[in-house]
């Protein structure tokens, strides 16, 4: 069973159909009692559109403190897109002063500066290079040329770099997906990946499912 959170600013269905087609099941949820109740091995948080907006969302609810929790207990966690920039301490998102994030990880969430020719947002498909290939995130993937779809004008920048699962070149370096223990979190969507996208959360799906469950707990 995993947990996908509805923060209403998701690509929802997308996210559950992929964990369904790689036999997952999934149990959408909003509030802290309905993770509780859903007895899930796994919790993703997706998201699309303004940090800010997402980060409010999950305050509002009592969800932040959902996954801080679940990340420090190292519990199976997958964040996309917006559910990984969420994690650091900050964004220059949302004007001045930018947006507190979650603050799980140390580091910045920051506007892509690239050359003229290099459009942001950066939108469509490039390859990655992973870092970490031991990962069980990217079991039976390649550690370089790996395809995925991209669409973000804000890339982050953990303070350690040891924290990088896979990089990306966008006129210039920059961390596409993350990982420390049992939590994962990606720039990209692997929803719109295709057959290597399905291969993430057909990753994320079997990790999850050989952790015992602490519903209840």
């Amino acid at each position: 069973m995993i947990a996908v959170i509805d923060n209403g600013i998701c690509n929802l269905r997308s996210v559950t159909k992929a964990l369904e087609a790689v036999g997952a099941a999934v149990r959408v949820v909003r509030t802290p009692d309905e993770v509780a109740a859903a007895g899930a091995e796994g919790l993703v948080l997706p998201g699309v559109g303004a940090l800010r907006d997402c980060v409010a969302s999950l305050r509002a609810t009592g969800l932040d403190r959902t996954v801080r929790d679940w990340i420090a207990e190292d519990r199976p966690f997958l964040g996309v897109c917006l559910g990984m920039q969420a994690l650091f301490d900050h964004s220059e998102e949302g004007g001045p002063g930018g947006t507190a994030g979650l603050g799980v990880f140390p580091g910045r969430v920051v506007r892509f500066v690239r050359p003229i020719e290099f459009k942001v947002p950066h939108m469509g498909w490039n390859t990655v290079s992973f870092s970490q290939p031991d990962s069980p995130l990217a079991s039976g993937l390649a550690t370089q040329g790996e395809a995925f779809y991209f669409v973000h004008s804000f890339h982050c920048v953990p303070d350690d770099a040891r924290l990088a699962l896979a990089e990306c070149d966008y006129g210039g370096a920059f961390t596409a997906a993350i990982a420390r223990g049992r939590c994962f979190a990606t720039q990209f969507h692997p929803e719109k990946s295709q057959s290597k996208g399905l291969r993430i959360y057909r990753n994320f799906a079997a990790l999850s499912a050989s952790v015992p469950s602490m519903s209840g707990v």
